[in-house]
């Protein structure tokens, strides 16, 4: 892992999180620890209206966190409308460690790197039934209220598991904008490598 990620790594695992996150929480580390049980790889597909701040950054730290813990999972993201991985969340990713490597120019698609010799983990917006997106069964983490609310069915999910956050687009263009997003990046973080510290036992 690159060194400043690692340092973040280390210092996020540390963060407090409430026991009701946690009782959240446990609803996807027990659906992560059933599909392995039964032999399965868990697929999970965080999705957000735009996907566009919170489902990529979820995938991007479950990901990240499941390696960390050699714990096999595939992580994807979508939503219910195409826009672009906002380039405040991507900065946020960067000051945290990730290498990134940009590739096109609308809707482009981003090459995150969490060490030198890890494989790409791409994120760029698209639905949550994009063919890049698993058409096997997989759990759709709904990251927002929004889309929680007006999908009531994903096809190929067998699992629905809530689990929102506050949109940092909020403060988009204000004082506030980079130290919002960090707070939201730093959330995402110290809860998935609290799931997948856990699914390790």
């Amino acid at each position: 892992m690159y060194h400043k990620l690692n340092e973040s790594f280390s210092r996020i695992a540390l963060e407090t999180i409430s026991d009701y996150r946690k009782e959240i929480l446990q609803v996807l580390i027990n659906y992560i620890k059933e599909k392995i049980i039964s032999g399965k790889k868990p697929l999970l597909n965080f999705i957000c209206t735009h996907n566009s701040r919170r489902s990529q950054l979820c995938q991007i730290w479950a990901k990240t966190a499941a390696d960390y813990h050699k714990i096999s999972v595939k992580c994807f993201s979508g939503g219910t409308e195409i826009t672009a991985f906002n380039e405040s969340a991507i900065v946020s990713l960067k000051r945290f460690g990730f290498k990134v490597k940009c590739i096109g120019e609308i809707n482009p698609k981003f090459h995150l790197y969490y060490a030198q010799d890890s494989k790409p983990i791409i994120a760029f917006s698209k639905l949550f039934n994009d063919p890049f997106n698993p058409s096997d069964p997989f759990a759709a983490i709904m990251t927002c209220g929004h889309a929680d609310k007006n999908c009531p069915f994903i096809p190929y999910s067998e699992r629905k598991i809530s689990l929102p956050y506050d949109d940092p687009k909020a403060y988009d263009k204000t004082a506030l904008e980079a130290k919002k997003y960090d707070e939201i990046t730093l959330q995402i973080a110290s809860e998935m490598i609290y799931v997948f510290k856990k699914v390790k036992g």
